[in-house]
């Protein structure tokens, strides 16, 4: 009974160590952890199959690793054709209405359950010094999804069918957490993301910025900030439907990918309507404002809209204090105005215009709500 108490604390334990999770890595690590543990293992994996790739790679290693085993490896996979059970013999025993049962492996060969291949899996027992090994496969929405590996090293006692009936269960509570995690992620992608343009959305922007503005604030990284109002989009919408802006916004949100890609880590993002952001954080500004040249010359060749106007504000720039998100955006919200003003083909960039610098002056002037000005500047608190 106290064999089943203490099994059954190893389960709530892994469970609850999924749930607490707040990334997917954080989530493998407390699955493969709480197996190991369960399993008074010395070693763990959790693995995942994929078939586009037709490939088993390895999400996590913990406990008592080799030298060739990192913590969250970048580029460890194995061919499945090396692993036939998971594509072969636990499919079918799956189709057929059986479980997918955990099974046992030795260094000296199989052991209980004797899933037909085991060369692969007894070599690299030999290999690591370890005496057995517990194969779990992972079933997500009734398809493999991959394997929980439990290894104990050479000398300790071997796993047996009871181990392996119990690694059965654990690689259940593993699949549901790895199911929750999978729906809060998706659940993050869609309240960050905009769902036309895959870009970042205005949230993303707010997080990211501040984030930003609070290294800038305590060691100085530049930030800078590129705000884009693409030109035409009401005429199309008008004159040739909505499906056809939509086209159009799409077309220019690939053109700010690929540009924004010229700058390492910066995020892209839609605003909403025809408005669209670059931010660039720890980059030299005139390298951002000749990335939003290049924006402006892309935007320009499109066969659809009349280009964009596009403002720039960096906190390298002579723009005077920048303490918040807030007056970073109105700087560039300020300069892209004044860019689509005088119908600018390249970008305005905040600050550039000497000491009276009518952007800086526009962006710090009090904001008249329903005032022939601007429209808004946008800067939430």
């Amino acid at each position: 009974m106290m064999g089943e108490d203490r099994r059954l604390a190893a389960v709530v334990g892994l469970a609850q160590g999924m749930a607490a999770a707040r990334t997917p890595r954080e989530s493998w690590r407390a699955a493969a952890l709480g197996a190991c543990r369960a399993l008074a293992g010395g070693f763990a994996a959790l693995s995942v199959w994929e078939r586009d790739l037709g490939r088993l790679r390895v999400l996590v290693n913990v406990g008592d690793r080799s030298a060739d085993e990192d913590e969250f490896p970048e580029d460890e996979a194995y061919p499945v054709h090396q692993f036939p059970e998971i594509t072969e013999f636990l499919h079918e025993r799956w189709v057929s209405g059986g479980e997918p049962n955990a099974w046992v492996e030795t260094a000296r060969g199989p052991a209980a359950g004797q899933p037909g291949y085991c060369h692969q899996r007894v070599a690299a027992l030999r290999r690591r010094g370890r005496g057995s090994c517990v194969v779990a496969p992972i079933v997500l929405h009734g398809r493999a999804w991959g394997e929980l590996y439990v290894a104990r090293s050479a000398g300790t006692p071997v796993f047996d069918r009871a181990d392996a009936d119990f690694a059965t269960v654990l690689a259940a509570v593993v699949a549901a957490g790895i199911a929750q995690t999978e729906r809060l992620e998706e659940a993050r992608r869609l309240a960050f993301t905009d769902a036309l343009t895959g870009l970042a959305n205005r949230r993303a922007v707010d997080v990211r910025l501040e984030e930003a503005i609070e290294w800038h604030r305590a060691d100085g990284t530049t930030v800078s900030l590129v705000v884009c109002d693409l030109n035409g989009l009401k005429r199309v919408n008008d004159t040739r439907g909505h499906a056809v802006g939509d086209r159009l916004l799409e077309r220019f949100g690939s053109v700010l990918s690929l540009c924004g890609a010229m700058l390492p880590g910066a995020l892209a993002a839609r605003l909403g309507g025809d408005e669209f952001c670059l931010l660039a954080v720890g980059q030299p500004a005139d390298g951002v404002v000749k990335v939003a040249g290049e924006l402006c010359r892309r935007a320009a060749e499109l066969e659809l809209g009349e280009g964009v106007a596009c403002g720039v504000a960096s906190t390298e720039d002579p723009i005077g204090p920048v303490r918040s998100a807030r007056r970073l955006f109105r700087l560039a919200d300020a300069a892209q105005y004044r860019a689509k003003a005088v119908r600018a083909a390249r970008p305005v960039v905040a600050g550039r215009e000497g000491p009276d610098d009518p952007v800086v002056r526009l962006a710090d002037e009090p904001s008249h709500e329903g005032g022939g000005e601007r429209r808004r500047f946008r800067g939430r608190p």
